[in-house]
């Protein structure tokens, strides 16, 4: 039986993050009262012109310089032709034959291969409006408020051969824009949204097959969802004899099946022409050469520098610049750090588990680089154990103190004295004689057991290189 491959394309739309929409000045806030953030202009009225958004052409060659992509120095806005109720004009701006940039790529590791998937061109367009199908009984509702919003649409070759790297490429590309700023990729807010154009098609043959499109998928583990659910779908109908059909598929998450939306348009269809209200858009190389200079450290040359500069293993390195802020403050706590690992450790643990349980991102706390340098070097010097540590973490972000002065207020500082060690020790003996007993037999496993409840007793105040030593003591006396 020939084996099928699957062949995907993926088109990313980006909401840039401007204050205002791409051809008017009315706001892009998300969350809004529906069909107040509108104008003439993005409603579509007669005699109503657009004036293009600068900071949205700075964004977007931002963008296509991460990427490696070729800026041009002139491209052209085109009128894409097509009646929806959440598109007033009747078209939507965009651009055609002449995009912003072309070429670049994403590199992935695949199964430890590297993997170029090509990027064929990122253009500038502006949004539709929304449309409400749970607002109002029996029909659907229009929100406006989105009309207008520039984007850039990132669209792929189809160098993708499956639903996971398709997940891993998304997941790459989304994190090179939060880099930049360029956007903040929220897809529940629908900053961030993809479509896939699917195929099948015999391993090793180079023509394409028959491609369906996929839309309506709100998060990456839906993208590869939707795409696993659709190649199974076509390898069925081929292997059945039946055609694919060119259709745009909508991905049900409840049914966790795809289901025909319409008839699929070829870009005749839209009848694109140059759109007479706007000048081509000029991005000189002097402006180019500036916004170049803009680009930060990218994530995968940020890690291999964590890596080498810091002797840090590859998934520390990983997690720790998997967000811009989060690599910022890492960096932050090294630099003040003598154990580059140990900050790695803080950051990476308790620090992360506490902005995770109080629903903000790391650079959020208010905890200094240096408070956090500040505890840790406390341990290190055996003022205070690592479990209580972590109790006093949430307590210097809820009082804004040092880690100094919450030891002090709470009476933290580790316990040494020998006389207070061992009369929390045969406390601890004593209330537990069983266990005791076999501790005192030789079970030597046991030790673990009273360690903590030694530290529990003390308030995790004991030494515990102390506890264990006289934990052992009792077990020699007893032997000997």
């Amino acid at each position: 039986m020939t084996h099928l491959e699957s062949v995907i394309g993926l088109e990313v739309h980006v909401q840039l993050a401007t204050g205002q929409k791409l051809f008017c000045a009315d706001s892009v806030r998300f969350g809004d009262a529906p069909n107040t953030n509108v104008c003439p202009v993005c409603l579509g009225l007669p005699g109503a012109l657009p004036v293009l958004n600068g900071e949205a052409v700075e964004l977007a060659v931002l963008a296509s310089l991460a990427f490696g992509c070729e800026v041009h120095e002139t491209s052209v806005f085109a009128r894409k032709n097509y009646f929806y109720p959440d598109l007033p004009k009747g078209y939507q701006i965009s651009q055609f034959e002449e995009p912003l940039a072309t070429g670049g790529s994403v590199m992935l590791e695949t199964e430890g291969v590297p993997t170029e998937i090509r990027i064929r061109r990122i253009h500038l367009e502006e949004d539709a409006g929304k449309s409400l199908h749970d607002r109002v009984s029996g029909s659907t509702a229009i929100d406006l408020n989105r009309a207008g919003t520039p984007l850039i649409e990132l669209v792929s070759e189809p160098d993708i051969r499956s639903a996971s790297e398709a997940r891993a490429f998304l997941q790459q590309v989304k994190q090179v824009l939060e880099y930049l700023d360029v956007s903040d990729c929220n897809m529940e807010e629908g900053s961030l949204r993809v479509d896939a154009n699917v195929s099948i098609r015999p391993q090793g043959a180079t023509d394409l097959g028959t491609k369906t499109e996929l839309k309506n998928m709100n998060s990456f583990s839906n993208v590869e969802r939707a795409l696993n659910a659709e190649i199974r779908r076509q390898v069925s109908l081929t292997r059945g004899g039946q055609p694919v059909q060119h259709v745009t598929l909508l991905w049900d998450e409840g049914r966790g099946e795809v289901r025909p939306m319409r008839t699929k348009e070829e870009s005749h269809d839209y009848r694109y022409f140059p759109d007479p209200d706007l000048s081509p858009v000029i991005v000189p190389a002097a402006l180019v050469d500036v916004i170049r200079a803009e680009v930060p450290e990218l994530p995968k040359a940020r890690l291999a520098r964590f890596e080498h500069e810091f002797g840090l293993p590859a998934y520390d390195a990983g997690v720790l610049t998997s967000t811009r802020s989060l690599a910022d403050y890492y960096e932050a706590v090294a630099a003040r750090s003598d154990d580059p690992k140990q900050a790695s450790n803080w950051v990476m643990g308790p620090v992360l588990a506490l902005a995770k349980e109080r629903g903000v991102t790391p650079d959020d706390l208010p905890l200094s680089a240096k408070d956090l340098v500040g505890l840790i070097a406390l341990v290190q010097r055996g003022v205070i154990s690592r479990n209580v540590a972590k109790d006093v973490l949430p307590m210097m972000v809820d009082r804004g103190a040092t880690a100094e002065e919450v030891v002090r207020e709470e009476g933290l500082t580790q316990v040494r004295d020998r006389t207070q060690l061992e009369a929390w020790v045969d406390e601890t003996l004593s209330s537990h004689p069983e266990e005791a007993e076999r501790f005192r037999s030789g079970e030597a496993r046991l030790q673990g057991y009273f360690m903590g409840k030694v530290m529990k007793v003390s308030q995790g105040r004991a030494d515990p290189g102390e506890v264990a030593l006289l934990l052992r003591l009792k077990l020699e006396d007893v032997s000997s």
